[in-house]
């Protein structure tokens, strides 16, 4: 593990099982410089325990750099249950998992993530308080966070295609998106309603089919989204589909989505950067969602207030392409210096500070 590419010194990694509810599964923490590590749990089918490793490696790391840069008082961390294909996880699966959270002392807190949902969290809370994404009540901040994140890539994108198409307007444009959960449901509707013609992918039939009957989108396959001729990408599905098998045959001028870990290494930012595509940083363009777990958890913001922060998005993103634009530097470069220094700001007190406000 120390060895591996994705590992860049985590602070702590523990694998967990509880062999009465057959759970199984990773808690990567990144960093708790500037806080307790918030970050989502994913459940998904891994293809042995390795994948599931580097999975959470990345996503530890992508949720530390991702919280600096939105300016939240947090580290990064990341937990991901490893899901045997036929099964679904079950309650207590998520009440075991909550005890393995409550065993880290508040290092770590939870949330929903790929696979998981507010019902899941819910059960988690039975055994921790360290959770978020809780039912809202009220007009408190709170409940799923998918909505807020397709907000911010809306967001993120109209500073991307402002910066290289010269317009802040979305109408007319023909827009992929690649993934139809919640964060790309959430997304199509935004873009159709402002007259973006939608071309998507997705391995679910239904969600396809329920795209071309609300959206007007036309459908593609899965393996050919990435390459239609259109004017923006917005993958919202897994990571790593930026590659340099993909990057080539990339007719997009601009790429702007909510998936996690979009590029397969920082080389292929640079690909990019060279093909002279623009990269919305993942961890700058989707912090929608944690920007309001992180107001549900430490109680600093109602739901206005949450809009209002997410829509700040489009901002950050302005000035990190501005600088990229100046230097002729890949926008993920800037994205990274920038959290980087956050990082190196002065330690967090610790994360018994912080347990009263759960």
């Amino acid at each position: 593990m120390f060895d591996s590419r994705s590992f860049d010194a985590h602070e702590s990694v523990t694998y967990f099982s509880d062999v009465a509810s057959g759970l199984r599964g990773i808690v990567a923490i990144h960093s708790t410089q500037l806080g307790p590590a918030l970050g989502g749990c994913r459940a998904w089918f891994y293809d042995n325990d390795e994948a599931a490793l580097q999975d959470a490696l990345r996503l530890s790391r992508g949720m530390s750099y991702k919280n600096a840069v939105a300016g939240l008082p947090l580290g990064g961390g990341k937990a991901v249950i490893i899901r045997q294909p036929g099964h679904v996880v079950t309650e207590a699966q998520f009440e075991a998992f909550g005890r393995v959270v409550e065993n880290l002392n508040g290092r770590y807190v939870t949330a929903e993530d790929v696979g998981v949902s507010v019902k899941d969290m819910s059960c988690v809370a039975r055994s921790t308080s360290y959770v978020s994404g809780l039912p809202s009540r009220g007009n408190s901040a709170g409940g799923d966070p998918s909505p807020k994140t397709a907000y911010g890539v809306y967001c993120g994108m109209l500073a991307a295609i402002q910066a290289r198409l010269l317009t802040r307007n979305v109408q007319g444009l023909r827009i992929a998106v690649q993934g139809l959960g919640s964060v790309g449901r959430h997304l199509c509707e935004r873009l159709h309603a402002d007259g973006a013609q939608l071309v998507v992918a997705d391995i679910n039939r239904a969600a396809c089919e329920m795209a071309r009957e609300k959206f007007g989108a036309e459908i593609v396959p899965v393996e050919e989204i990435l390459f239609r001729d259109v004017d923006v990408i917005a993958p919202c599905a897994l990571g790593g589909i930026l590659n340099e098998q993909s990057i080539p045959k990339i007719r997009a001028t601009v790429i702007a989505g909510g998936a996690n870990n979009q590029l397969a290494t920082p080389e292929d930012g640079l690909s990019l950067h060279q093909r002279h595509i623009l990269y919305a940083p993942d961890y700058v363009i989707n912090a929608g969602g944690i920007i309001c777990a992180a107001a549900e958890y430490l109680h600093t913001g109602n739901e206005a207030e949450v809009w209002e922060r997410v829509a700040r998005i489009e901002q950050t993103l302005a000035e990190i392409f501005r600088e990229s634009a100046a230097k002729n530097t890949p926008p993920h470069q800037v994205a990274d210096a920038l959290a980087l220094q956050r990082l190196a700001q002065e330690p967090h007190a610790g994360p018994s500070t912080m347990k009263g406000v759960a």
